[in-house]
């Protein structure tokens, strides 16, 4: 990977500098329910003030389209910011103009400051120049730790980082520090799991990784695609029957890179989607026709076992099956317990991402045991395709 620098390459004292950060948490009834992207931003911001700098957060929230929508302000998320923290933050009734100025002008070195929502200025998703010379007259230096948002080209997030002198806040470089580590440079063996719902969604995920890694692991809805590829009689199981054709040209893909595809060789059927159903495990060759797959099944796992045991590197994006309802959550939670397992003893780097694959880790209750888990969404499905990231990209230094 290129380089880029970080926290620890910059001179910070005394001076303003603009973090853009992911504040885009979810709310209920104007309250934060879950604080996990705030918490994840306390490092950074934590360690500017130490270094006396006059911090001065941006973020988004919201899809408000360059208009002012009461719902989409920041400031409602002002008191959970401090609280984490544990450190007063003022607030600006804007982003840009007199306002955010005056409101900078009062800072004083290792005080915190957030601005108003960049998207209630059209000049923010257009990455209009204008727009980002206006945030960068606020700064003297630019710290990009929001990598959820560094696959759009936005002013706050690329514009900004051409304007200033740009490094990578302590979330930022873990993420891509860990991303290195799974794809760039990775330890092999290298597996990947891929799963989810649809092959539809994950076309370019899946082309890409099969050049990429030793052995790709397909669970979730999106396995029975590629079994129904092969002939086997998936049911009443979601099955993109018209993806056939792509099915087999990803695997002919992976076979020409000598990338194992490993597909479950039995799974889980019940006959209505419910907790508690009542299901029964059966061989591919005797899937009943009335029934659905909603997850593996036991000698799949044990496969997904020895597959994870052989690797040095394990990428993983989605759930093995249908883990929001018991007891189809078995497979997932099982290789997920499994990986963390191999991690702790020290034999495996395993990076996750993507929501449903957090919510996979939180529900088997390891998220917090792997090397790194992401919570970037669309960031981290567009590296998995291997895509260029503009608010990575400019931040890169040769």
């Amino acid at each position: 990977m290129t380089s880029f620098k970080t926290l620890d390459d910059g001179d910070f004292n005394g001076k303003r500098v603009l973090v853009r950060v992911d504040l885009n948490v979810p709310m209920d009834k104007g309250v934060v329910s879950d604080a996990t992207r705030i918490e994840r931003i306390v490092p950074t911001v934590r360690e500017l003030t130490r270094l006396h700098a006059k911090v001065i957060l941006l973020a988004h929230f919201g899809r408000p389209k360059g208009e002012r929508k009461a719902e989409d302000s920041l400031k409602p998320i002002v008191k959970p910011l401090a609280k984490a923290l544990d450190r007063p933050v003022a607030f600006a009734e804007d982003c840009i103009g007199e306002a955010a100025k005056a409101a900078v002008d009062m800072l004083a070195p290792g005080e915190i400051l957030l601005l108003e929502n960049t998207r209630y200025h059209k000049g923010e998703e257009k990455n209009d120049p204008a727009f980002a010379a206006a945030l960068a007259e606020l700064g003297d230096a630019y710290v990009n730790d929001a990598f959820s948002a560094a696959h759009r080209a936005h002013a706050s997030t690329e514009g900004i980082a051409r304007l200033l002198p740009a490094y990578a806040g302590r979330t930022m470089q873990a993420e891509l520090e860990a991303l290195e580590a799974a794809l760039g440079k990775p330890k092999r063996p290298v597996v990947a799991i891929v799963g989810g719902a649809k092959v539809s969604t994950k076309i370019d995920v899946l082309e890409h990784l099969c050049q990429k890694v030793d052995a790709l692991v397909i669970g979730g809805g999106m396995a029975n695609t590629f079994l129904a590829a092969q002939g086997v009689g998936v049911g009443k199981s979601l099955c993109e029957h018209d993806l056939a054709d792509t099915a087999n040209r990803i695997m002919q893909k992976a076979e020409a890179a000598k990338c194992a595809i490993v597909l479950p060789v039995d799974a889980v059927v019940a006959w209505h989607f419910a907790a508690g159903a009542p299901s029964q495990a059966y061989g591919l060759d005797a899937i009943p026709a009335d029934g659905m797959i909603l997850d593996v099944g036991p000698q799949s796992i044990e496969r997904i076992h020895a597959v994870i045991d052989d690797a040095h590197t394990l990428l993983w994006n989605g759930p093995l099956g249908a883990f929001e309802i018991a007891p189809f959550d078995k497979a997932t939670v099982a290789a997920a317990r499994h990986a963390a397992a191999r991690t702790k003893a020290g034999k495996l780097v395993s990076v996750a991402g993507g929501g449903d694959t957090v919510s996979a880790l939180n529900h088997a209750g390891v998220a917090d045991q792997l090397t790194y888990v992401s919570t970037a969404g669309g960031a981290f499905l567009e590296w998995m395709e291997g895509k260029d990231l503009p608010g990575v990209a400019a931040l890169m230094t040769a």
